[in-house]
C-alpha cells in the first residue's frame, strides 16, 4: 500500500524561505580572491545574472516572491507529491512512519529544475542570450537545458568527463533540448587545456567543469554563467520542497522527526531541510537534520572549514566551506552529482553550529538500498538519492532496536532511469567501494590559505 499526499495547484509556494536571515550565526562573507575583501553584489554581476547575484547576498529579507513567470513554469510539475512509503517499512519491519518527497515526477526526472528555471527566467530578462553551466552527474545540465528552451536562450554544458562516457543518455537530454555538451576537461578553454597538459588521462570534476564554464561565460558576450548547487540563492530556490512538504506533512497529520537529503554541493538537502529547520531556530522544534554524503567524497564528515574556491582553476570568490580543497580529484563513483569537493556557505555554518549532521555512505550501500527501495516502493532512484534512501533506511533499523516510533522524511532527488547502467555494474559485481586516507585528505585541505 502506498498514500500519496497531494497539494492543489493554487498552493505552490508563492515565496521562498531565505534561512540566512533567520539564522543566529551568519555565514562568513564571499571574498574576492584578489583583495581577500568581502564581496558585494555588484561584484558578482559580471558572473551571475544580477537578480541572483542579489539574493546570493541576501541575510535580511526572510521570505523572496517566486516571479509568476517562474512561478507558472512550476505548474507543469509542482507541487510534488509526498508518499507515505508503507512497502519499505513493512519490509523493514520497522515502527518508524518513512515518508519521501517525489522530485522525480519533474519533466527532467530531478529536483534541479525548481532553481533552472528561475536562473533561466533572471537571466532572460536581463536580456541575456546565452548562459553556460557545469553539470556532474546530468541532472542539473538536462535541468538547464530544458529552462533554457523554455525561455530562449541558448546553453553550453560542461559535463564532468567520466559522466559524459558513465551516462549517455543524461547528455542525449540535453541535446535534445537544444544544448552543446562538451566533455570535461576540454581543448576548447584555457583551464582544461592547462589541466589536459598535466594529466592527459584526467576523468574531470566539477571543479574543472565549473572553471571551463566560468571561463567561456566571461568571454562571449551577452552570456553569463548559472550553477546548479553549492551556493546560496540556488538552496533558495530549492525550498519550494520543504515548503509543500510542510503542508503535507499537515495533510499526514505528522512532523518529521529526521529529515534527510543527500549531499553534494547542497541542493537538495537545503530545499528539503531549511523550511522545517526555520522551526528549530525559531519555535524550539528537535528534528534532526541529516546530510547523506558517498564515502569517496566526504567534505562534511572529513573535510576541513576554510575559505577555498569552488572551481578547480580558481576563477570563483573564495567561499568559506567545508572543503577537501578544489584540487581533490575524486573517485568514479556512479553517484557523479555527489562528486563536488566543497559545500555551500550555509550548510557549513549550520554543522559548524551542530545544527545539522553529516553522515558518509559507501557506494555498495547506496546501491544495495536503492534497490531495495525500488523492489518495495516501484520507483528506481537516481544513485545519489539512493544515499538519502539509505540513510533513512539505517535511522529506521534504530528505530526498530530502540523500539520507538520515528517519523523520517527524505527528499527523493531524482530517478534513475538513465542511470541503469550502474545498477547493471552494481548487479555484475563491478563496483566497488572507496574510501580515503587521512594522508589522501591532507595532501589538497594543507595547502589551502588559511584564512579562518
Amino acid at each position: 500500500m502506498t498514500k500519496k499526499f497531494l497539494l492543489k495547484e493554487s498552493e505552490i509556494p508563492e515565496k521562498w524561505y531565505n534561512i540566512a536571515a533567520d539564522m543566529v550565526n551568519k555565514p562568513l562573507p564571499l571574498l574576492h580572491p584578489g583583495t581577500k575583501q568581502a564581496l558585494k553584489p555588484e561584484d558578482l554581476f559580471p558572473i551571475f545574472a544580477e537578480e541572483v547575484s542579489r539574493q546570493e547576498l541576501n541575510q535580511t529579507d526572510v521570505w523572496i516572491d517566486i516571479p509568476e513567470e517562474v512561478r507558472d513554469k512550476y505548474k507543469i510539475y509542482r507541487p510534488s507529491p509526498l508518499v507515505r512509503a508503507f512497502e519499505l517499512e513493512k519490509a523493514l519491519d520497522t515502527p518508524a512512519h518513512i515518508y519521501f518527497k517525489n522530485e522525480s515526477v519533474s519533466p527532467v526526472g530531478s529536483h534541479k529544475l525548481n532553481s533552472a528555471l528561475a536562473q533561466a527566467y533572471y537571466c532572460k530578462k536581463e536580456g541575456l542570450t546565452n548562459i553556460t553551466t557545469e553539470t556532474g552527474a546530468g541532472q542539473w545540465g538536462t535541468a538547464l537545458s530544458f529552462a533554457a528552451k523554455t525561455f530562449g536562450l541558448e546553453l553550453a554544458v560542461y559535463m564532468v568527463k567520466v559522466s559524459y562516457e558513465q551516462k549517455p543518455y543524461r547528455r542525449s537530454l540535453m541535446q535534445t533540448w537544444g544544448a552543446q555538451v562538451i566533455a570535461s576537461p576540454s581543448m576548447s578553454t584555457k583551464a582544461g587545456r592547462k589541466i589536459l597538459t598535466d594529466n592527459p588521462s584526467y576523468q574531470g570534476s566539477l571543479g574543472t567543469a565549473i572553471s571551463e564554464a566560468l571561463e567561456l561565460a566571461m568571454e562571449t558576450p551577452n552570456c553569463k554563467y548559472t550553477l546548479g548547487s553549492v551556493l546560496n540563492h540556488v538552496s533558495l530556490h530549492q525550498t519550494v520542497i520543504g515548503l509543500e512538504a510542510e503542508k503535507q506533512m499537515e495533510l499526514a497529520g505528522e512532523y518529521p522527526d529526521i529529515v534527510i537529503g543527500c549531499f553534494g554541493g547542497g541542493s537538495n538537502f537545503s530545499g528539503i531541510s531549511f523550511p522545517f529547520l526555520r522551526h528549530n531556530i525559531k519555535d524550539g522544534k528537535k528534528t534532526r537534520f541529516i546530510a547523506a554524503e558517498p564515502t569517496s567524497c566526504p567534505k562534511l564528515t572529513r573535510g576541513v572549514f576554510q575559505y577555498d574556491f569552488g572551481d578547480e582553476a580558481g576563477y570563483t570568490p573564495l567561499i568559506p566551506m567545508f572543503t577537501l580543497g578544489h584540487n581533490f580529484s575524486p573517485a568514479h563513483i556512479h553517484a557523479g552529482g555527489l562528486r563536488y569537493h566543497g559545500a555551500g556557505t550555509i550548510v557549513s555554518q549550520l554543522l559548524k553550529d551542530s545544527l545539522i549532521e553529516a553522515v558518509d555512505i559507501q557506494q555498495l550501500d547506496s546501491f544495495k538500498a536503492g534497490v531495495l527501495f525500488a523492489q518495495t516502493e516501484g520507483i528506481v532512484p537516481a544513485p545519489e538519492s539512493a544515499h538519502a534512501i539509505a540513510t533513512a533506511i539505517a535511522e529506521a533499523l534504530k528505530a526498530k532496536e530502540e523500539g520507538v516510533k520515528k517519523t523520517i522524511l527524505f527528499n527523493l532527488s531524482g530517478h534513475g532511469f538513465v542511470d541503469m547502467s550502474a545498477y547493471d555494474q552494481y548487479f555484475a559485481g563491478d563496483l566497488s567501494n572507496y574510501s580515503l586516507t587521512d594522508a589522501d585528505i591532507a595532501k589538497n585541505t594543507d595547502l589551502l590559505e588559511k584564512l579562518v
